[in-house]
């Protein structure tokens, strides 16, 4: 039987607020990892970019360092949580100050996928000196 195997990829301070960015998260969530690259090159949205790097940096975690067949990647969680908050001011009229918060959003994508099976150990190559052998026996 496969063995199922899950990878973890975060994206950290992205400069848009969470609420934006988990609508377009909210779009993929579940899918497979082909169908939701297709999903968010298609989106309108400007987090949509940050979310399909996510994506992208998990599937090439899953197959170049975990052996995952790629095909076989799906989505199992995508979640957006609150990053830091930046406090500014706003200037307005009569010398007052308006605060406001620059926020900012962290992106985990994990990935599941079946492991693709390990080839077989190559058998070892005669050495020299046996077919140094081989061939002087064929001269006699």
């Amino acid at each position: 039987m496969a063995e199922l195997s899950t990878v973890r990829s975060f994206i950290k301070g992205v400069d848009q607020a969470p609420r934006k960015v988990s609508l377009v998260a909210s779009l993929v969530r579940g899918r497979t990892v082909a169908d939701a690259l297709v999903i968010l090159a298609h989106t309108p949205k400007r987090a949509a970019k940050p979310v399909i790097k996510a994506i992208e940096s998990a599937a090439a975690n899953a197959t170049n360092n975990h052996g995952i067949d790629r095909s076989t990647l799906t989505i199992s969680t995508l979640s957006v949580t609150t990053g830091t908050r930046i406090k500014r001011f706003k200037p307005a009229s009569r010398g007052r100050a308006l605060p406001f918060e620059k926020k900012s959003s962290h992106i985990l994508v994990e990935v599941t996928g079946i492991v693709k099976p390990k080839k077989a150990a190559a058998k070892p190559a005669a050495s020299t000196e046996e077919v140094a052998e081989v061939t002087n026996e064929e001269k006699n």
